[in-house]
């Protein structure tokens, strides 16, 4: 994307969007909650219930998910393909740089490494980051946004009194002051603004007024809240008062200090982690926490087995050691260990004790002394504390300083939410490497040299280890340990997924094994759903696809769930919504094939799938009612059914769902579940039409064809042609399509299924139409409206009005397209089709387009969109718009023409749809005078 389509979201004052040197015109305080909510967290998924939250504070109106969902339709068509779709959230497909709050973040990141070695330097980074703000935070949007505004103000003040502090450190004493009088009387009871005016006045030679200024905090203090000064500015009044060379309190932490004499300096790090790779963020974040002062301050490492929280602790611990002149305590315990129990917090307290030089005689016996005794002797000491491999919160807490000069890192398999609720830790989760990181760790191992020989066997070792920094370190050693074996050869090996955990054993360094250290912790109905997620397809399972695996219902299963995330043999990526990495379904699969009988996995499968099956089948004919349906078999008792309660439910379901439509009629194929499989891709088909999932949809139909064919199921095939003929239409591959559907109509013809034959040749007119042969496509609808006739099938007989109406735009015969469109109308009304109704609306615009009645057309048009808007249908809405566009451009609204164009493009774009080339040449026929304002800097 050049500079002059970079769009570029401004956060810090009033909320604006800029595509280059154009601000986009977006008006509605709505429409700007929703983009401000996205911009937030660039790249990152966000639901439509936060989005709710985010547009309206309190009491949503009943339609506030159908709204929000026209909200981002709309800001689709003003943002172009920003704004993408993942499992049924949004995500605004940008980079943290692309919004000013991002920029301002990267600037205080900046400022705080340069703390270290340069205050100055800091000082100017953060007044850098402080000039982007054009005034009060997320201007302009609903109430919704509060708590947003409020936090960036916080970081705002916070990143303020840093900077300040950093110019005191520097010697810019004299020239805060004026700054900092302001800042006070705007903040009069912010006691570090406070005590920053103290120190740059005493440091000025106007210790009489920086008294003076304690003197009215205090009394305010007392007046207004009934509440004396913290401790820390008291302390600073009486140093003042004593005149000592007060010392700037800088975020940054003190300066090495001499050990006392009766406290040790102890070293307990263990090694340097050599070639350590990636992490920059997770790097920055801790170092952070060294700028934090005021606070015991606690950072949480958590992650999954092998994905390397001891590494990135240690050598992270190794790089700050310097900061912490009283020493670096370090304790392994064991929390997950399979040769033993985890280590007692008495044991590792008495260990601590011991390096910290205290004689045996003054230990006491019980912990809760122990810990007493401990803290006093790091009291007012500058020490870091590594508690590695913590098995929960209980084994922690005792561990942990109480003094505000020591840093205590945490790792553990474990969340430790009890920490980061009662003591305030830093939860700093670690998930798998990047690309770019698992490549930079091989090379690290194995050369750059090594890995440019052969890239695609490099690239294809990434993704079979599944980005485990455990794994790729073991694929390291075995290529080191074995310099015949080449990448192209190991990779090979790994391919199989039954004998990639095997391949990845090399004595100590074993991935099964350090998996087994979190499996054997778990309790019975955990394991079981541990080993009977392997059943499961992937990529994401939900909590009632979850239950059906198990068959012992939602809560049993939902309890289950929560002890594999808190074990981190999981992970929770959406609410109720589960995953897991490649090596961990390996190994669960092996659990799976020693632990549970062939038919036990069979059975949890059938369950499975019934679950998708009936739940599809259900939700289809919420979004269309008058749709045909299936003749299911009942579903498997322990298979939870998801209850649907209307059409918006129903679409958020299958949007949610979809990535793992494809992969369950897979398996469904595979082993031998036939009818599952095409009933499946069948109950899926109408949804992936209207969203535009026209590849994924023709894959899954023909894998359902295949298994109908092979189960000698006619009536299985024949539905199944059809759909895939419906996917083949949408991309424009008209011979397949004409091909599947004749196949189609002759096995319905040998059936005597008359809807179906129908249906057939509503399709076949449909592939007519997309040639030219026009005349040809009006029979086939005709022949379909007779079929539909004969059958009784009335929601059938709408659709073929409708298609005939359609044909007789084609052919000129714009009367008579009114007439048949407005019983297609009547008829889908009657039958409650909103999809049909769209379809005729769109129909009808195009007849009065034609006969030049421009403002019927556009009603009309306005009409459809308003449905297709409600109904998800993406590729039809682009189709309306482009229609509406030109209806506009022929009335001589030049103008209107351009917005209803831009907001059909990003939908084509999208999709990968031919067409947008074209409305692309379109735009640059009609362009539209700009009067650019500037972007922000």
């Amino acid at each position: 994307m050049g500079v002059a389509d970079r769009l570029e979201f401004r956060l810090l004052g009033p909320v604006e969007v800029w595509r280059g040197p154009e601000r986009l015109a977006i008006s509605s305080r709505h429409q700007l909650s929703v983009v401000a909510a996205l911009a937030l967290q660039p790249g990152r998924a966000v639901s439509v219930s936060a989005l709710v939250d985010a547009v309206w504070e309190a009491e949503p109106p009943p339609s506030a998910r159908r709204q929000v969902i026209k909200l981002v339709s709309r800001l689709r068509g003003t943002l172009g393909a920003a704004i993408t779709t993942r499992l049924g959230d949004y995500l605004l497909d940008a980079e943290p740089d692309q919004a000013d709050a991002g920029v301002f973040d990267s600037a205080v990141a900046r400022a705080r490494h340069l703390a270290v070695t340069d205050p100055a330097g800091a000082a100017e980074a953060i007044r850098q980051g402080l000039r982007l703000w054009r005034g009060p935070a997320l201007s302009g949007v609903t109430p919704g946004l509060a708590a947003q505004a409020a936090r960036l103000a916080e970081s705002r003040l916070t990143a303020l009194e840093d900077g300040i502090d950093w110019g005191l450190a520097a010697g810019g004493h004299a020239t805060l002051v004026a700054e900092l009088t302001v800042l006070v009387a705007e903040h009069p009871l912010r006691e570090r603004l406070v005590g920053l005016l103290m120190l740059a006045l005493h440091r000025s030679g106007r210790t009489a007024e920086s008294l003076e200024v304690y003197r009215r905090t205090r009394d305010r203090l007392a007046d207004d809240l009934a509440l004396a000064p913290g401790a820390e500015l008291q302390q600073l009044h009486l140093e003042i008062l004593r005149d000592d060379s007060v010392p700037v309190p800088p975020p940054a932490p003190a300066p090495r200090s001499a050990a006392r004499p009766d406290v040790a300096l102890s070293r307990q790090l263990p090694a340097a982690v050599t070639g350590f790779t990636g992490r920059v963020a997770q790097l920055d974040a801790l170092t952070g926490l060294l700028d934090r002062t005021d606070t015991v301050v606690i950072s949480a490492i958590n992650g999954t087995a092998g994905v390397g929280k001891t590494s990135l602790a240690v050598y992270w611990s190794h790089q700050v050691a310097d900061r912490f002149p009283d020493g670096q305590l370090y304790v392994n315990l064991r929390g997950f260990d399979p040769g033993g129990l985890p280590v007692r917090p008495a044991e590792a307290m008495r260990g601590f004790l011991d390096a910290l030089g205290v004689p045996a005689q003054r230990i006491p016996a019980g912990l809760a002394e122990q810990a007493a005794l401990y803290r006093s002797q790091l009291a007012g000491r500058r020490v870091l504390v590594v508690l590695d491999n913590a098995r929960d919160t209980s084994q922690v807490r005792p561990l942990l300083p109480g003094s505000a000069g020591c840093l205590t890192v945490v790792t553990s398999r474990d969340h430790l939410g009890g920490l980061v609720v009662s003591e305030g830790a830093r939860a700093l989760p670690l998930d798998l490497m990047t690309t770019a990181e698992a490549h930079d760790l091989l090379a690290s191992r194995l050369g750059p040299g090594r890995l440019a020989a052969e890239p695609q066997a490099v690239g294809e070792l990434v993704e079979l280890c599944a980005h485990l920094p455990l794994a790729l370190s073991i694929v390291a050693a075995r290529v080191t340990l074995t310099p015949a074996l080449s990448l192209t050869e190991l990779a090979g090996q790994l391919r199989d997924v039954r004998d990639r955990l095997p391949a990845l054993d090399i004595g100590d360094a074993d991935v099964g094994a350090v998996f087994s250290w979190s499996y054997r912790t778990l309790g019975a109905a955990a394991a079981r759903m541990f080993r009977l997620l392997s059943v499961h397809p992937g990529p994401v399972i939900s909590l009632s696809a979850a239950a059906s695996l198990l068959g012992t219902g939602r809560e049993t299963a939902r309890a289950a769930l929560s002890e594999l995330v808190k074990a981190q043999l999981l992970t929770e990526p959406g609410a109720g919504r589960f995953a897991y990495h490649d090596l961990l379904r390996a190994y669960s699969a092996e659990r799976a094939r020693t632990e549970e009988t062939s038919q036990a996995r069979r059975a949890a499968l059938h369950r499975m799938l019934d679950h998708y099956l009936h739940t599809a089948h259900a939700a289809t004919l919420l979004l269309n009612p008058p749709n045909d349906r299936l003749s299911l078999a009942a579903p498997r008792p322990g298979a939870v059914v998801e209850e649907l309660a209307g059409d918006e439910q129903a679409w958020q379901w299958f949007t949610t769902e979809r990535p793992v439509f494809a992969t369950a009629v897979d398996r469904a194929a595979e082993t031998g579940f036939a009818t599952h499989a095409w009933q499946i891709a069948w109950s899926t088909a109408s949804f992936c039409i209207r969203a535009g999932h026209w590849a994924q949809m023709v894959t899954t139909q023909q894998v359902a064809v295949a298994a109908a064919g092979r189960a000698g199921d006619p009536h299985g095939q024949a539905w199944s042609l059809r759909e895939l003929g419906r996917a083949y239409i949408r991309l424009g591959r008209h011979p397949d399509a004409r091909a599947s559907l004749r196949r189609a109509l002759e096995l319905d013809e040998r059936l005597g299924d008359l809807v179906g034959q129908a249906r057939s040749h509503n399709n076949l007119g449909i592939v007519s139409y997309a040639q030219g042969a026009h005349p040809e496509a009006l029979e086939q609808s005709k022949t379909a409206y007779a079929l539909f006739h004969a059958a009784g099938h009335r929601p059938g007989q709408a659709e073929a009005l409708n298609a005939i109406g359609w044909m007789q735009t084609q052919l000129g015969r714009h009367a008579e397209a009114l007439r048949d469109c407005t019983r297609a109308l009547e008829l889908h009304r009657a039958v409650g089709s909103k999809h049909g109704e769209a379809d005729t609306w769109d129909s009808l615009g195009c007849a009065h387009q034609n006969l030049g009645e421009h403002r019927p057309a556009i009603a009309c048009y306005r009409n459809a969109l308003d449905l297709f808007e409600q109904l998800g249908s993406r590729h039809p809405q682009a189709d309306t718009l482009i229609r509406l566009g030109d209806t506009h451009r022929d009335a001589g609204d030049v103008p209107a023409a351009r917005d209803a164009w831009l907001r059909a493009l990003p939908i084509l774009e999208d999709l990968h749809h031919p067409d947008a080339a074209a409305l692309r040449a379109r735009l640059a026929e009609h362009p539209a005078a700009r009067t650019p304002d500037p972007p922000f800097v």
